[in-house]
């Protein structure tokens, strides 16, 4: 039995679940998520409380299992707290702003890159160093944040760069030299 698939999902107050057929849309004050899931999966409503059972033990239906009850914790935990991402940028002259809606950022390019949020997302710089990605879709986020940090990995000589917020980077050191 798959260890995350059998525990049950709780519905805090103030989340709406519907569930037609195998398409469930969550509603909560962070927003409104829809997902089709796999139609072997069973899963139930009641109580308040989210279950979701496999017909049989075969590979595939084990990892459905876990797989479909995480997709709706996170889609419950989206709706009600949301997810953020806190990204950090290391280096000089590398910054970053917001123009309107869209995120500016001087990355050491012959030009400034200007990213649109994808719908749902919201991004803030608290500095010229930060930004905070948030949203209630987990996925859309990460994939957001994946992109930004995407444009100036962080590098392991001096560790420039666009780095998540609390993340190590392991520094290498530099040429050695020349010996007599």
């Amino acid at each position: 039995m798959s260890r995350v698939g059998r525990m049950p999902i709780d519905i805090p107050a103030g989340v709406n679940v519907n569930l037609d057929g195998h398409v469930i849309t969550v509603k909560g004050p962070k927003g409104e998520l829809t997902r089709t899931l796999h139609q072997d999966m069973k899963i139930t409503v009641a109580d308040n409380v989210i279950t979701v059972e496999r017909p049989s033990d075969d590979k595939n239906h084990r990892a459905l299992h876990g797989l479909t009850r995480a997709l709706i914790a996170n889609m419950v935990k989206g709706v009600s707290e949301g997810f953020k991402k806190e990204l950090e940028i290391v280096g000089v002259g590398y910054r970053a702003q917001m123009k309107g809606k869209k995120l500016a950022l001087t990355l050491g390019f012959s030009h400034p890159l200007e990213l649109d949020a994808p719908a749902g997302v919201t991004i803030e710089c608290p500095s010229a160093t930060q930004i905070t990605i948030s949203g209630a879709d987990n996925e859309v986020v990460g994939e957001f944040a994946a992109k930004v940090r995407g444009y100036r990995l962080p590098e392991p000589y001096k560790g420039k760069g666009i780095r998540y917020v609390g993340e190590h980077v392991r520094r290498k050191a530099g040429k050695a030299g020349t010996k007599k």
